[in-house]
């Protein structure tokens, strides 16, 4: 049947743009992948090469071309980020009982974007629309393990400028902020320690997109009786899962 044939030509055709991505240019390898012979597998190429859906370099191979890249910018401001991620963390604020917040960095602040309070009865100052310092809050943190690691002694200073009051909660001092930020880093999640706000404590998680950048960040917050060190412990995998649940629907994919 016509549409059959059609369709099999187009998933093809999808199909030999998803060996290019995974890094697949050259013919025979193509060819190989997609058990097509060379000659349909060559007229394939050049059917992609002149829509602009791949680039050839003589010698090289092929790489994704300047139609997928318009594609993926489009695909990108089509899918706003606070709808795509609500039901994950009303899901998650459901699930914990706590309140969750969805953040984004803006001109090295937080800026938060969604809060969905807990069931628990308690008020906290955060609010959407606010901002707030990165490095003593939870979703701040969260953001930072998208940035090179050089850029967190700036911002741990900016958090803790000389004459700060003594009373007035701030993130560790810097070594230990440090070595915190690298243990984040490596788990995939952090935590919040009363230091943006005295008697709240949070657990965060960043938000990745189909480029593997740190977009945005969620966080789940409590009062310390709610979130003594061995509940976050606990959270920390479940934050980082919702945060990665949303992050697949930015278009990411787990390494």
């Amino acid at each position: 049947m016509p549409q059959a044939t059609g369709t099999q030509t187009l998933l093809r055709g999808l199909a030999l743009l998803d060996c290019v991505a995974a890094g697949i240019g050259d013919v025979k390898g193509i060819a190989a992948r997609l058990g097509t012979p060379r000659s349909t597998t060559n007229r394939m190429l050049a059917s992609l090469v002149a829509q602009g859906y791949l680039h050839h370099i003589p010698y090289k191979g092929y790489l994704l071309g300047p139609k997928l890249i318009q594609l993926g910018m489009k695909a990108l401001e089509q899918r706003p980020l606070v709808a795509i991620a609500r039901p994950h963390i009303e899901a998650l604020a459901q699930g914990t009982g706590d309140t969750v917040h969805l953040g984004v960095e803006d001109n090295g602040e937080v800026f938060y974007l969604d809060k969905i309070s807990g069931t628990r009865g308690l008020e906290m100052r955060s609010r959407t629309g606010q901002r707030m310092p990165l490095a003593s809050t939870g979703l701040g943190k969260a953001l930072m393990l998208g940035m090179p690691s050089a850029r967190w002694a700036v911002l741990h200073a900016l958090t803790c400028p000389p004459g700060l009051p003594a009373d007035r909660p701030r993130p560790a001092e810097w070594p230990l902020f440090e070595e915190q930020m690298t243990r984040f880093l490596a788990q995939g999640w952090a935590m919040d320690l009363e230091e943006n706000e005295l008697g709240i404590r949070c657990v965060s998680a960043p938000v990745r997109d189909g480029r593997e950048q740190v977009v945005a960040a969620i966080s789940v917050a409590s009062a310390v009786p709610y979130m003594p060190e061995d509940r976050m412990t606990t959270l920390g995998p479940v934050v980082r899962a919702t945060a990665e649940a949303i992050s697949r629907d930015l278009g990411w994919s787990a390494p």
